[in-house]
């Protein structure tokens, strides 16, 4: 089983296939997309490991000129130094500007390798081959690429489309189950946004899904998929509409500044987020207090976080907050629900507000 989305951007569009065995398919799959043989494949140690030889072989048997670089595993790789490195070793290899990035890995090797594509001879194509499910159904769809700064998440990055996006779910048999449960928040999200049924699915197969029953992946990851390309295919630059992608994250992405991007998986702090700007939306009496507790339920039943961790503070997390890219004008721009499958942008929430819902979720 197959399946073929598309994301419509005018020129820039591009397919999403999603399903089982294809990573060694992949150099038949990308002959129709690059009039380059030559292409550079990123991974991270871990990656590179399980997935780099069948899809290099692949590649080298449809005729393609295959290069390499990897990165250490983990979210402090979205830094200038590992950006600088990969721009070393696209002019060793001697890309042009119609070779070929391929991030084949998780959502800090797909932002890493998209931003080095981005700004590489003012942009070269590239590929995502996403192997966890936070990168498949989230970061490796809309374009948006991204470094981190110490002082924020994705502080620095461009809007730089992929030309296919190739999500084999055989991967996610490897995902270790800590990463499954936080990839999983960004399906949760998208049904809490915009797709109510959707949630409903993943309440009803929360059990296939984490245990990987083909089918049920294949079935939700493109649902969710579907969802973000045509958002996506709205507000290409995020400017409007597809603010509502950051359900969660201005609490989350606080949080993880705050915590050196080394205590939290990006999906628990988006987990912790969510629940945090639900709290939020239940005491401006924007969101009923019944589907306030469905999402804890769901979130709960998956095993992701709901609370800050002990050692933090309130006004701690408040103050990362302002440092998120999502403010305006110096005030908080924030995404908060007013049923399941729904919400709305708020910027105008006063600071005590939302402290106040922050402590709540200590």
């Amino acid at each position: 089983m197959t399946n073929t989305l598309r994301v419509e951007l005018g020129e820039d569009s591009y397919p999403i296939i999603v399903g089982g065995a294809l990573l060694g398919r992949v150099g038949e799959l990308l002959t129709s997309h690059t009039k380059s043989k030559k292409v550079l494949i990123l991974s991270d140690s871990l990656v590179k490991a399980r997935y780099m030889p069948v899809v290099r072989q692949s590649l080298e048997n449809a005729g393609f000129d295959v290069g390499t670089i990897e990165a250490p595993a983990g979210e402090k790789s979205k830094s200038l130094a590992q950006f600088s490195r990969i721009q070393d070793s696209l002019i060793a290899h001697q890309l042009d500007r119609s070779s070929m990035l391929i991030a084949l890995g998780g959502g800090v090797i797909g932002d890493l390798g998209g931003f080095a594509a981005a700004v590489y001879m003012r942009g070269i194509p590239y590929v995502q081959i996403p192997t966890t499910l936070q990168a498949q159904v989230d970061a490796s769809v809309g374009g948006k690429t991204a470094i981190n700064h110490p002082k924020g998440k994705n502080l620095i990055g461009a809007f730089h489309q992929p030309k296919l996006v190739l999500i084999d779910v055989d991967t996610l048999k490897t995902l270790p189950q800590r990463d499954m449960r936080s990839g999983l928040i960004e399906v949760i999200k998208m049904g809490v946004i915009r797709d109510a049924s959707l949630f409903e699915r993943v309440e009803e197969n929360l059990a296939a899904i984490l245990n990987l029953e083909d089918a049920v992946l294949i079935e939700m990851i493109s649902s969710a998929c579907v969802n973000k390309a045509e958002v996506v295919a709205k507000d290409e630059k995020e400017s409007g509409l597809r603010m509502v992608l950051n359900y969660g994250h201005t609490f989350g992405h606080a949080l993880e500044a705050v915590t050196h991007y080394n205590r939290y998986r990006h999906g628990e702090a988006v987990s912790i987020g969510m629940n945090c700007a639900a709290q939020l939306a239940v005491n401006l009496q924007m969101f009923s207090e019944t589907d306030f507790q469905r999402q804890r339920v769901l979130l709960n039943r998956a095993k992701l976080p709901l609370t800050f961790p002990s050692d933090l503070t309130p006004e701690a997390v408040c103050d990362a907050m302002y440092l998120d890219k999502k403010t305006i004008g110096g005030r908080l721009r924030l995404i908060l629900p007013t049923r399941i499958g729904e919400v709305v942008i708020r910027d105008d929430v006063d600071d005590q507000h939302v402290l106040e819902a922050i402590s709540q979720c200590f």
